[in-house]
């Protein structure tokens, strides 16, 4: 068997260079958003809220310094874009937005000094952004709005080295606390968990999930605007509701043991124990001559009918209620309409699996007929089947 071929990350693979050049243009159409109008409502609110606050505090605060210096920069509304709009995204915690912003207008500040010596504007601007990323990656607070704070450090000429300290870093600090109050009151935790709590023992089948995860994402080799434990959680979610997707997709007919062992009400009790005992099953169906269902047998039905509620003469006690009786007059149950169960729950082939896992699960049910036209038996589903049928939901490859 061939393996699947595997597609490289970050591009797009075509059977051929002509349906290449006709879907090349679909990357530049917009992605839909996944929220909804609720979602849009929350984080615009929190938008204006969190840069009201930031610029009135930052206002006031600038009264007492030096005239000219600004109190708002414009890069911290990329940043609130991240606080508010992805709050889970890595580059949106607390870290990156006060430390890329930071150290970035302090690369910036670099760069206006090195301006002078390179003569050339447009390279100083260049290298202030570009290091600003490499700094960030270093220092782990890799923040788009970063590189537009050293550009503007950059393009402004701005080398006053307390720039960096007000209004950039009590801006982002600013804004950060408001994106924390914010987020938590409409259920969004921030800062955002990016390492899973120490939880119990880790499963096998966890460790290997984690280690394939890894594997893919070196793979990869590129920036994620999601941590990977949300990645971890996120595909065990599409596993759960692909598992579910698939049980409820499974129908009786699809799992039941069609080779049934039945007997008929008129059946000696010593032929159905020996069909019990020698099939080593635990349930016979009943049938009438229309092989629809009359009731059905199991060990339980024997034990109750021979009275074996008291271990003492376990043995005698089942040997004589099995036993044939040779006189016209028998004081015990002789034959399986005697002492099977007759109300008795069934199911349709057609009907889904998942209905009848209550019937499993609460009400004590080992065994369900299932019954086909004409309401004949055409089956049974026992526990082992249904055991057999959620493992294979649940197996990816299946």
């Amino acid at each position: 068997m061939i393996p699947p071929s595997r597609p490289e990350p970050g591009h797009l693979r075509a059977s051929s260079p002509r349906i290449f050049s006709r879907i090349w243009w679909l990357a530049f159409l917009p992605a839909r958003t996944g929220i909804d109008l609720r979602e849009r409502m929350r984080l615009v609110v929190g938008a204006l809220l969190g840069m009201l606050l930031t610029g009135l505090a930052c206002h006031l605060a600038g009264a007492g310094m030096p005239p000219g210096l600004p109190w708002l920069v414009a890069p911290l509304g990329a940043s609130a874009v991240l606080i508010f709009a992805v709050p889970a995204s890595p580059m949106a915690q607390p870290w990156p937005v006060i430390g890329g912003n930071t150290v970035s207008a302090l690369v910036g500040i670099a760069g206006v000094h090195g301006m002078h010596l390179l003569g050339a504007p447009e390279l100083a601007a260049a290298l202030a952004v570009a290091t600003a990323i490499a700094v960030m990656l270093a220092l782990r607070c890799l923040h788009p709005p970063g590189g537009a704070t050293a550009l503007m450090m950059v393009l402004g000429g701005i080398s006053d080295p307390l720039f960096p300290l007000f209004p950039i870093m009590l801006n982002s600090a600013l804004l950060v606390l408001a994106g924390i109050a914010f987020n938590n009151a409409t259920r969004r935790p921030y800062p955002h968990m990016q390492v899973s709590p120490p939880g119990g023992a880790i499963s096998r089948e966890e460790r290997q999930l984690d280690a394939d995860l890894d594997a893919v994402i070196g793979h990869y080799n590129q920036v994620l605007d999601v941590s990977r434990d949300d990645l971890r959680t996120l595909l065990a979610q599409a596993q759960m509701r692909a598992y579910d997707r698939k049980l409820a997709e499974i129908r009786c007919a699809d799992i039941m043991s069609r080779e049934l062992v039945t007997v008929e009400s008129g059946t000696p009790l010593q032929q159905a124990w020996a069909l019990l005992r020698d099939r080593r099953i635990k349930a016979l169906p009943v049938v009438d001559k229309s092989f629809r269902i009359a009731g059905i047998i199991t060990l339980a039905d024997f034990l109750r009918a021979a009275e074996l509620d008291v271990y003492d003469g376990f043995d005698e006690k089942l040997r004589k209620l099995v036993r044939l009786t040779r006189s016209a007059y028998a004081a015990k149950p002789e034959v399986v309409g005697q002492i099977m169960t007759r109300n008795v729950r069934v199911a349709a082939m057609e009907r889904h699996l998942i209905d009848l896992l209550p019937l499993f699960a609460s009400t004590g049910h080992h065994h369900i007929p299932i019954i086909g036209n004409g309401e004949q038996l055409v089956g049974m589903i026992t526990q082992s089947d249904l055991v057999a049928a959620l493992g294979r939901a649940a197996d990816p490859t299946a």
